[in-house]
């Protein structure tokens, strides 16, 4: 499988990202045209660069407002081309993009636009270039890729056939099943591009809002799927017009989007086709949660705050200033080790997993940077990835009882348990990181997204979405907070079978709860017929519920401290949510 992108897909200027597409490990690019015209080096620099790299330069692009005009035009249309083939070969291209007609498009007659690609082929034949013809969703007569595919037939040139863009053919709902009709040898492009389902100008929707693949709706799994059956053995390319990656580290993004590509490759394996594709090492989605792993300044209040709740203290570790409290198979490491310039905060969890060396293994063929920890003699040594945002993620083959808790010394006495686990970790992330997060947990985990929601708070919409195994043993709702917020808080929730019982006891323990007001139990009492005793327990106890047809939720929030909280869920039947409609606002409200 060979990898491309395309330079409008990252930020900077020509030379950046060069070097960025090659160190992310593209194998080519596609220059786009005001990329090279906003260039300092010449074409012949450029073609050099490349070549020390090892890129190649895959297509050049776009030439657009070519076919579907009359006579006069289509003669300064052929002088316009004519210049740009002459480019090419300073470059070292033989491939050009040439998108349907928007503007320029008098003439609706296939038979015109045919004859005119063909006396273009012709032109380009004579520099070495072919041509890849793409219907543009928003082209003035081509607008569909059947049709484009029928115009180039009728072309019958061998320097003529089509570029192929899921984003053109997903975005309009055309059905991508007839392009294995079109024969391989005639593809001579694929580019590709996700993006969210939203309702707009399909313009506007392409020029600001595509994704790389596993980020948006379209099932990119399927398109892909298509094109190799139809023969196509040329480059996996990325083109994603998108206003957030054309701002961001240029480095980062080009490892971002080269991820992206090496997951989708995987997903699809198609019997005849399988040697066209990367195959990641296989894993299950982790099993549990093994711990989580909080640093800071302050944590001597989370101390007292996990006493109050009921954790056990399980001791310090033997080699390291780091302490363990536990309840059931809920565990909380206090890391005293780095991070005391910073408020508290979440900054690692471990997952319970069928094969931890695996889950390594394909983290660091998706380019998930390895993450080093210091282990002694005897002790277990965890393999470790980092998350675009820095937060650590620990692999622990699964079992009844972790080997690394040996490691702890000196704790108390088992207590009763008053958690039975880790419920939900919710992350949240910087407006610029979120797309990235989502395909990492996708791609790397192997978790599954849950449909994007958003949430209302005293300074704008949250927008928060949640990645799951689908028995949602682990869950990671990702939020991303209003710009005008400061930190970015993050939380631990913990399943309880009894959290009213929970709350009286760590209140009379002095726990103080993040305050609910008295108009949540009003409209509480509005939105379901409960029983009036239980709102007034909930309301003595600042208990937030929530119920669907599946069943009930209650729960509890604590103060913040630092960038971090607690909180308690019990989920009563098969009730899967987590409150969000109603209860988030409220959390946020009281939180600001």
């Amino acid at each position: 499988m060979r990898t491309s992108i395309a330079t409008v897909c990252i930020s900077g200027s020509l030379v950046p990202k060069l070097h960025a597409c090659a160190e992310a490990g593209f194998d080519g690019v596609e220059i786009f045209e005001p990329d090279l015209v906003t260039a300092y080096e010449s074409p012949e620099e450029i073609r050099t660069l490349a070549a020390r790299l090892g890129l190649t330069l895959d297509l050049y692009q776009p030439f657009r407002d070519f076919e579907g005009v009359d006579d006069d035009l289509f003669a300064d249309n052929m002088r316009r081309a004519e210049t740009k083939f002459q480019l090419m070969q300073r470059l070292g291209m033989d491939l050009v993009l040439v998108c349907s007609n928007v503007a320029t498009a008098t003439i609706d007659s296939d038979d015109v636009s045919a004859r005119q690609l063909r006396a273009l082929g012709e032109l380009a034949s004579s520099y070495g270039v072919r041509i890849a013809f793409e219907a543009l969703a928003w082209g003035k007569y081509v607008d569909d890729y059947r049709r484009a595919w029928r115009i180039v037939e009728r072309a019958d040139h061998p320097n003529v056939g089509v570029c192929l863009d899921s984003f053109h053919i997903l975005s309009r709902g055309h059905d991508p099943s007839d392009i294995e009709k079109i024969p391989g040898d005639k593809i001579f492009f694929l580019q590709l591009a996700d993006a969210p389902a939203l309702t707009m100008d399909v313009l506007s929707w392409s020029r600001h809002h595509r994704l790389f693949p596993g980020e948006g709706s379209f099932d990119l799994t399927a398109f892909l799927g298509h094109v190799l059956a139809a023969g196509y053995t040329g480059p996996l390319s990325l083109e994603v017009f998108n206003d957030v990656f054309r701002q961001t580290d240029v480095r980062r993004t080009a490892a971002h989007a080269h991820r992206s590509l090496v997951w989708l490759a995987d997903q699809v394996r198609r019997p005849g086709v399988s040697d066209a594709t990367h195959h990641l090492t296989e894993i299950t989605p982790p099993q549990a949660f093994d711990f989580v792993e909080l640093r800071g300044s302050a944590l001597d209040e989370i101390d007292l705050v996990l006493e109050q709740l009921g954790f056990t203290f399980r001791g310090r570790h033997r080699t390291k200033p780091v302490r363990l409290w536990s309840s059931g198979r809920a565990r909380v490491i206090l890391n005293e080790q780095r991070g005391n310039d910073r408020p508290t905060h979440l900054a690692a969890f471990g997952l319970e997993v069928a094969d931890a060396d695996a889950a390594l293994a394909r983290a660091r063929e998706l380019a998930a940077p390895p993450v080093f920890r210091q282990t002694h003699a005897g002790e277990q040594d965890l393999p470790a990835t980092a998350a675009p945002d820095g937060m650590q993620i620990l692999f622990n083959d699964n079992g009844p009882d972790p080997r690394w808790l040996d490691e702890f010394t000196y704790g108390d006495p088992g207590r009763a348990d008053v958690a039975r686990s880790i419920d939900h970790v919710n992350i949240t992330q910087r407006w610029q990181d979120f797309d990235e997060a989502v395909l990492f947990y996708q791609s790397v985990l192997g978790l599954e997204s849950e449909p994007p929601r958003e949430v209302a708070s005293p300074r704008g919409l949250v927008r928060s979405q949640v990645m799951r195994t689908p028995d949602g043993c682990v869950r990671l709702p990702l939020n991303v907070e209003p710009q005008a917020e400061e930190g970015r808080t993050q939380h631990v929730a913990f399943t309880s079978d009894d959290v009213v019982g929970l709350a009286r006891t760590a209140r009379e323990r002095g726990l103080s709860f993040l305050p609910v007001p008295d108009n949540y139990y009003d409209d509480l009492r509005a939105r379901f017929a409960l029983d009036e005793a239980f709102v007034a327990e909930l309301r003595s106890l600042d208990l937030l519920y929530d119920q669907d047809a599946d069943g009930g939720f209650v729960h509890f929030y604590t103060r913040t401290l630092g960038d971090v909280f607690f909180e308690f869920v019990e989920r009563r039947e098969a009730y899967d949510g987590y409150g969000a409609a109603a209860d988030a606002p409220v959390r946020l409200a009281a939180q600001r």
